[in-house]
């Protein structure tokens, strides 16, 4: 195949010189290259843009997984969270987070330029930035909303859009910043140690996670989760085909995730294509027959979480491992975000999609993977980094966001009364109900 495209270039390259003397034929394919490179440019632009779409169809995903594994008396509330996750989000990201993230960074800890798109210099200037800008805070916003799941039913939305703009204004920025800064204008000091996370398993997805968590653990588990002597009580979702068409939205939406990290319209995006694909099949598998072994049936929610655990899994490592071992990591994350959603709950920590599970625990284990499975070779050194960049972003993420939830909640409340909580946040923090007419409290 290889062959055949390279044939095929050289014919375009010297078709047009047959028959032209050595003066003639010197410019005309120097012409011809330069439209080659031009028409790979415009192809660029084209992918990068099309994968922000599909990255931004996820938000639609997420919205309706949420929606789905919660009850119908919240299902407002949690569309008007997701919608202001991507809306005040792209503002904070625009006006501060990118900057920080992607700005000249002389320290590896954070940029100092490229605030409000400053790097743009207007309609004769490279657009690229616009671009890369496009795909990136779309990445933004997925970091913020991993976080509206594990809060769902009991957030003051005010808490909630505050919170959300500092995620994506500066803590993930500030992580983004020491992973991926060298994308842009910036470098940071855990890619400069060779840590491997080409899509964002722990960037995107563990940042998320551990803010979740800590989210989760401040705010206190809803009303009637745990009984008198500490049993779990489920509290089933109000519609599992709502939260399975998010799954599946959310799958169609990782390949533009994975192979648009590329940002190269180019024969590299098959290999990420199948990596990504393969891991979430396995891990949908994996966690299916390990709910049926331990809760007795094949559990369906615990089967699309497994799907997105997969998904997050083979982030870190889509570009780097091989079909195999993308299977490998997708079995082993659908087998740990089962047992990892177990414990959490018997750990009292509420979490009603399994955010914490999905995205922290499992960005994790896919961020070892990466390192664990790598094609070009496994050294000590690789597998130290990666442990460190994971160590790191618990850190930071868990750290801050624990402090900034513990300020929230001590200055305007993080939580409802429980009255509204019983009643619904559609009716007490919105004022409508989502089902009119068709809708019980429960």
């Amino acid at each position: 195949m290889k062959m055949r495209s390279a044939i095929i270039a050289l014919l375009v390259l010297a078709l047009p010189v047959v028959g032209l003397g050595a003066e003639e034929a010197a410019p005309t394919v120097a012409g011809n290259k330069a439209a080659i490179d031009g028409v790979q440019t415009n192809l660029n632009y084209v992918w990068t843009l099309v994968a922000a779409c599909l990255v931004f169809f996820m938000q639609a995903g997420f919205a309706m997984v949420e929606s789905g594994f919660t009850r119908a008396k919240s299902a407002v509330n949690i569309m008007m969270k997701n919608l202001m996750d991507f809306s005040i989000g792209s503002l904070a990201f625009w006006a501060i987070g990118f900057g920080i993230m992607f700005g000249v960074n002389k320290t590896g800890w954070f940029g100092t330029s490229d605030f409000f798109l400053s790097g743009w210099g207007g309609p004769d200037s490279d657009a690229w930035v616009l671009a890369f800008w496009m795909f990136q805070v779309v990445f933004a916003g997925t970091a913020a909303t991993i976080v509206s799941g594990a809060v769902a039913e009991r957030t003051k939305f005010t808490a909630y859009l505050i919170y959300s703009v500092t995620i994506c204004a500066f803590i993930y920025p500030v992580f983004g910043s020491w992973a991926w800064g060298s994308l842009l204008n910036g470098s940071g000091w855990l890619e400069g140690l060779g840590f491997i996370d080409f899509a964002g398993s722990t960037v995107v997805h563990s940042v998320g996670g551990w803010c979740a968590l800590a989210g989760a653990i401040v705010l206190g588990p809803r009303l009637g989760k745990y009984g008198p002597k500490g049993e779990v009580r489920a509290i089933p979702g109000h519609n599992i085909p709502m939260a399975a068409a998010g799954v599946f939205i959310l799958w169609l939406g990782w390949f533009g995730f994975n192979p648009g990290s590329t940002t190269t319209g180019d024969t590299s995006i098959a290999m990420i294509f199948v990596t990504t694909n393969l891991s979430a099949a396995a891990a949908a598998v994996s966690a299916m027959f390990t709910s049926w072994v331990m809760f007795k049936k094949p559990d369906v929610g615990m089967s699309l979480n497994g799907a997105l655990a997969g998904l997050v899994g083979i982030t870190a490592g889509c570009a780097n491992v091989s079909p195999t071992s993308a299977i490998i990591i997708g079995l082993i994350s659908g087998i740990l975000v089962v047992l990892s959603v177990v414990a959490i709950d018997r750990m009292h920590v509420d979490d009603p999609v399994g955010a914490i599970s999905v995205h922290g625990v499992c960005g994790a284990w896919g961020t070892l993977a990466a390192g664990l499975f790598n094609m070009e070779g496994v050294t000590a050194k690789i597998i130290g980094v990666q442990l460190a960049g994971i160590g790191a972003a618990f850190v930071w993420a868990f750290g801050v966001s624990f402090i900034l939830f513990k300020v929230i909640d001590s200055v305007i409340g993080m939580r409802v009364s429980e009255e509204e909580e019983m009643i619904g946040l559609d009716i007490s923090e919105h004022g409508a109900h989502a089902y009119n007419d068709f809708q019980t409290l429960n």
